[in-house]
């Protein structure tokens, strides 16, 4: 806590509510999204007195600046949407990227296949084919395009596009598979003009890339699905020597590349390389970084040293999701509960089961957004925006829940607790917001701020206990009385 010791600043509290009757009352409206039933619910009743503890924003106490929220547009996802009837799949679409929706602002796919794929497939698949020649973007044309132009024409403000690649072409590989194996160097020039084309493509389509990064997952998956393995001083020599040079030198240098792209725990290793020197840093605007090395813990100290070694480059979590699990179907009550398991409770390691214990889905996402930003995270992805009841399709049957789940043979749509809960941030936090610093004398709730573009304020509570609590929000000379339920997150906004 900045300036305060714990025991100082409940003192001071105490102090401020005796004096306070000469405050003015602080104008907000309220969102909760809870356990028992709300879901992005606006509040209406708030309670009287100066009862619970302080939450104190400080809007002149500036942190980074927000490049968005959202999810990832997977052939799985797209493949779904066209299996609906027009009523849903239009209904989902604007729940996600509509004014009325989540109005998501930063997004990612896939270049080639991936695990969330009908099957394996490459924009190349001519073996030999150095030159490209049979580059065709064909794979995407009946279901992720068609779902960005339509995401694109009902969002007012737009959304931001992360693409990024689990594999190269088999061909180019040392293995020749798609799964594993390392990219050949007398493939790295022709990669890199595959990126290139890439973007020159979807451009075509009338879809611009914001962002690349080099390689989903460098380090691998356990060679289960698509993947291309990369060591830190690998990645950093392609994208100085190959893959930045190949961009500049095609105008694109608007797109931005970041590196990594993994779990939070090897992240310290990564940026040690890419950002050695000027020379190795050059082409890098930024790192990419999962959530999947813990269920809990969002790795504050890796995310801190990220930051300060390039505290100019993004930092941007760039996939998230409940994995290893089967979704529940109509179940809100599985998402606020302590039953999920990761990949991490049968396949990590003995040293690290401890960050890998079952878990609340919803208490996953509302706790690792509001770490992830109290320590300079500037944009955070989810992963697929739509799955099935099975939690697919997935060519690799490497099932996962995602915030809505479709029935396509019935043409039947959920919105779980998790589309609630991303869109607390998502809808509220815009692009160009400006975190801002706070204070709280109850360390059971977590907190975040940021200030909007429009001078707007949003603040994000999560109250994990099972009891309802207050809390006095301050700002300036203003203060707001709210009651947050038993598990629960709140939005505040103050315009």
């Amino acid at each position: 806590m900045s300036n305060f010791t714990k025991l100082g600043f409940a003192i001071l509290s105490i102090i401020f509510w005796a004096a306070c009757t000469t405050n003015q009352p602080l104008e907000a409206e309220v969102f909760e999204t809870s356990a028992a039933g709300n879901q992005l619910t606006k509040l209406i009743d708030f309670p009287s007195g100066n009862e619970g503890a302080l939450i104190k924003i400080n809007p002149e106490e500036t942190y980074q600046t927000i490049t968005g929220f959202g999810g990832s547009f997977t052939e799985s996802t797209a493949y779904l949407l066209n299996q609906l009837g027009k009523e849903n799949r239009a209904k989902i679409i604007e729940a996600y990227f509509g004014e009325s929706g989540s109005k998501y602002s930063l997004t990612r796919t896939h270049i080639n296949s991936c695990d969330f794929s009908l099957s394996n497939y490459s924009y190349t698949p001519v073996e030999g084919d150095k030159e490209l020649e049979s580059f065709s973007i064909d794979e995407d044309r009946d279901d992720i395009i068609p779902l960005i132009k339509e995401a694109k024409a009902i969002s007012k403000e737009g959304f931001k596009i992360i693409s990024s690649p689990w594999t190269a072409p088999p061909w180019m590989k040392d293995n020749n598979n798609y799964v594993g194996g390392k990219l050949l160097p007398e493939y790295y020039d022709s990669w890199a003009k595959f990126f290139s084309k890439y973007l020159d493509a979807y451009q075509k389509e009338g879809i611009d890339i914001w962002a690349i990064t080099v390689e989903n997952e460098p380090l691998g998956n356990g060679n289960n699905w698509e993947s291309m393995h990369y060591s830190p001083g690998e990645m950093t020599n392609f994208v100085q020597n190959y893959l930045g040079p190949q961009l500049e030198k095609d105008g694109k240098d608007e797109v931005k590349i970041l590196g990594y792209d993994q779990n939070r725990e090897h992240v310290k290793e990564w940026v040690d390389d890419m950002y050695q020197n000027e020379a190795t840093s050059k082409y890098f605007d930024g790192t990419a970084i999962h959530w999947y090395a813990s269920t809990f813990d969002f790795f504050p100290d890796e995310l801190q040293y990220a930051h300060q070694k390039a505290p100019n480059r993004h930092l941007i979590q760039s996939e998230a999701c409940v994995d290893a699990e089967v979704p529940h179907w109509r179940e809100d009550e599985w998402y606020w509960s302590k039953e999920a398991t990761d990949w991490g409770w049968d396949w990590a390691p003995e040293k690290d089961k401890h960050y890998h214990p079952k878990y609340v889905p919803v208490y996953r996402y509302a706790r690792d957004i509001i770490g992830c930003l109290n320590n300079w995270v500037d944009g955070w992805v989810d992963w697929n925006m739509v799955l099935d009841r099975e939690g697919g399709p997935n060519w690799k049957k490497n099932w996962c829940v995602a915030p809505v789940i479709v029935d396509p043979e019935q043409d039947e749509v959920y919105f779980t607790p998790l589309y609630y809960t991303l869109a607390h941030f998502s809808k509220f936090i815009r692009p160009g917001a400006k975190r801002i610093g706070f204070e709280s004398a109850d360390d059971a709730l977590m907190v975040t701020a940021a200030q909007n573009p429009d001078g707007s304020t949003a603040v994000l509570v999560f109250n994990p206990t099972k009891e309802a609590k207050q809390f006095q929000l301050q700002m300036g000379a203003q203060t707001k009385a709210v009651a947050i339920s038993a598990q629960a997150l709140q939005t505040v906004l103050v315009k």
